[in-house]
């Protein structure tokens, strides 16, 4: 027997500690500082222990009661019948466990299947309804499962979402007198995204996950606030005095003829009501006849979990037949007919070791964290990404935090929020880098940008993608030159910047996978001819800052030269017309970039030779702003502008009175009805092409 001062009594002490506090975190502050695979190992370690030293048990500890203490700020509300927690379970093993213990309690012979109802355990906040001759009354929390929250009001906001029927305030059908109704309010992933864009437009914190939204919103003081979140309600349990323990044959007396007493046998039953009352029900939802059919059923959710439209991170079992359920009954925590199979953790709490910068195929720096190796999901995991640096200070994340880590579905793994309560003192913060830690070119944030940039042209950490963009066909047109030849230049060392395409031969390129004689000659001419170029071709394809194709078409016509646009300061940069002090500064910052002219004057001894960019002042576009408006079938949008340019035209985003001529393709919109409004001239695809010709 261990003694009070004992390493067990401390431990079980601090185990008790911790997860009363993390109770208290999660389902009343909706602020979680465990993720769900850690309390778990906490809680199994407590069972343990108390199972080895029953005295260490008593009745408040977290082994013994539902979690969730309800908040002061909502009147209390006490449930007819508990809302008992799930055991978890996570293995096939303990599954079987789950069958034989069925099987032992209701003495049924080894080889009769049970039936179980298989549900998504859905990730949100779980919530009663209660429904009178078929009129929503009340609604309140979980709590502790005794003891819930009213928010009576917040529940009749949780209107119709598309599909989603919401929170039904009268019933349809014949619904029983009396009519408990349990669910789950939750945020499906669009409207969980959605929402955290729009507070964060309104300068608010975003919501985590989609879990706390969806607490958070269902928990406020002011119901109008709840109102504004695009909340739903899963149905997947009813109660009713008559057929519940605790009813009476009085109460089914007093009936009225018209109203249905649910005879309800089934689970199964239950659930076709829910759905013929009004409410949503888990279309997922599956009736298994045995056990060995319940692990069939979970491993299809646990292979389509990221395609449904809401988290879920598990699989509810449940005895079907209602009968076996009132025979079988409760622990002091868990129902003995039902558990929960926990998929492998999505979250997990983990210390950060470090944060460096790395640096994309488009010269964006994004703040990496390497910390001590998790599972999540079946996977070993070390490091995790922050997006950018306004992200990384919003989170406050630390080098040497704790942080809670999520992997959902085949994403890169991402940070979810630090723990600040475990911090030393000792943690520091992440500068990002002046120069690139690749290949030391200048790295530059402008302002209202949310990314750092490397500025370096022959940068290795993101040449494959440049050389991507430099052989589009808007650019330098390098036909056959696609994403897996790039990266074969690149992992063989024949191409390190923009210049080294043309000194590759026929033979190197003959050495590439799936590069016979003739496909390599047919890259080797297609380089050949792009050196005849434009200089707009050449700007653009040099993938610059800031610079789009309409932007390279303006820069070009304005210098008229490589050499005069290099040379350019950002004074006369912003002297070109459209171009603003943020694109000027970007524009330079490249230009003065050593590494950058060097790539420049290599592609010029190549053999690369820009044309001037020619404008014909004469056509019928000259001095002209056209606006084009739908879909061509002969050309994009982009080659359209170019060639309206070219001749001398200006394009503008938008119909007025300034606008001269409006070209209207395949389902064109608002801007063709506001031109004939005007009385702005409107021609086709085939008026517009003549013009080109002329």
């Amino acid at each position: 027997m261990p003694t009070p001062g004992s390493a067990e009594s401390r431990r079980a002490a601090e185990l008790k500690e911790r997860l009363r506090a993390a109770d208290h975190a999660y389902y009343v502050l909706d602020q979680p500082v465990l993720s769900d695979a850690e309390y778990d190992r906490l809680m199994r370690e407590l069972a343990a222990l108390e199972a080895e030293h029953p005295e260490l048990r008593d009745p408040d500890s977290p082994t013994q009661r539902v979690s969730g203490a309800p908040s002061a700020r909502f009147d209390r509300v006490v449930h007819r019948e508990p809302m008992l927690s799930l055991g978890n379970v996570q293995t096939d093993e303990e599954l079987d466990e789950l069958d034989a213990r069925v099987h032992r309690l209701l003495e049924l012979p080894e080889g009769v299947k049970v039936a179980y109802v298989c549900e998504p355990k859905l990730d949100g906040l779980s919530a009663e309804l209660v429904y009178e001759d078929g009129v929503f009354v009340s609604g309140s929390t979980r709590g502790d499962g005794v003891n819930g929250e009213d928010v009576t009001r917040n529940l009749r906001t949780i209107g119709g979402l598309g599909a989603n029927r919401g929170v039904p305030q009268r019933l349809e059908g014949s619904p029983p007198r009396r009519l408990e109704v349990r669910g789950e309010v939750l945020l499906q992933k669009k409207h969980f995204e959605a929402m955290n864009q729009l507070i964060l437009r309104q300068g608010g914190e975003p919501f985590a996950n989609p879990r706390n939204a969806a607490a958070g919103s269902l928990r406020q003081l002011d119901w109008r606030v709840t109102a504004t979140r695009p909340l739903s309600f899963i149905a997947y349990e009813a109660l009713t005095p008559e057929t519940e323990p605790g009813g009476s044959a009085d109460r089914r007396a007093e009936a009225k003829p018209e109203q249905k007493i649910a005879p309800w046998r089934t689970h199964w039953d239950k659930l076709a009501d829910l759905a013929r009352f009004g409410f949503d029900t888990n279309p997922e939802n599956a009736r298994c006849s045995g056990i060995e059919e319940v692990k069939r059923f979970r491993d299809l959710m646990e292979r389509r979990r990221f395609e449904l439209p809401y988290d879920t991170d598990g699989v509810v079992v449940k005895v079907d037949d209602l009968d076996w359920r009132r025979r079988l009954g409760a622990a002091s925590k868990f129902p003995r007919w039902a558990a929960a199979f926990k998929y492998p953790p999505q979250e997990e709490a983990t210390r950060v070791r470090t944060i460096w910068a790395s640096v994309g195929r488009t010269g964006i720096l994004t703040p990496v964290v390497e910390v001590d190796p998790v599972q999540l999901s079946g996977a070993t995991v070390s490091r995790a990404t922050l997006h950018n640096e306004d992200e990384m200070r919003r989170k406050d994340i630390r080098q040497g935090d704790w942080v809670l880590i999520r992997r959902a579905g085949e994403v890169i793994p991402e940070v979810v929020k630090p723990l600040p309560e475990r911090r030393t003192g000792e943690e520091t913060f992440f500068e990002f880098p002046s120069r690139c830690p690749v290949c030391g070119a200048a790295v530059v944030r402008e302002e209202g940008e949310k990314v750092y940039r490397c500025t370096g042209a022959a940068c290795p950490a993101q040449l494959v993608g440049r050389l991507r963009h430099f052989a589009q066909r808007r650019a330098m047109d390098v036909d056959g030159l696609g994403d897996k030849l790039c990266a074969q230049l690149v992992q063989s060392g024949l191409v390190k910047d923009f210049a080294d395409l043309y000194a590759v031969t026929r033979e190197q390129w003959q050495g590439l996978e799936r590069m016979a004689e003739k496909s390599a000659q047919n890259i080797v001419d297609a380089l050949e001819r792009s050196k005849q170029t434009t200089l707009r071709r050449l700007v653009f394809g040099l993938g610059i800052p800031q610079v789009g194709e309409a932007t390279a078409a303006t820069l070009a016509r304005h210098f008229g030269s490589l050499e005069r646009f290099l040379a350019a300061s950002e004074e006369e940069l912003l002297g070109v017309r459209d171009i603003g002090p943020e694109s000027a500064r970007e524009i330079r910052a490249w230009t003065a970039e050593p590494q950058n002219v060097r790539v420049v004057e290599r592609l010029l001894a190549a053999g690369v030779a820009p044309a001037p960019e020619q404008v014909d002042a004469r056509g019928p576009f000259a001095g002209k702003t056209v606006v084009l408006t739908g879909g061509l079938a002969s050309l994009s949008r982009d080659d359209a502008k170019a060639e309206i340019e070219r001749r001398g035209g200006k394009v503008s985003g938008s119909v007025s009175k300034k606008t001269h001529l409006v070209v209207a393709g395949e389902d064109a919109g608002s801007k063709l009805e506001k031109a004939r409004g005007l009385g702005v001239k409107v021609i086709g695809e085939e008026e517009f092409l003549a013009l080109l010709k002329e």
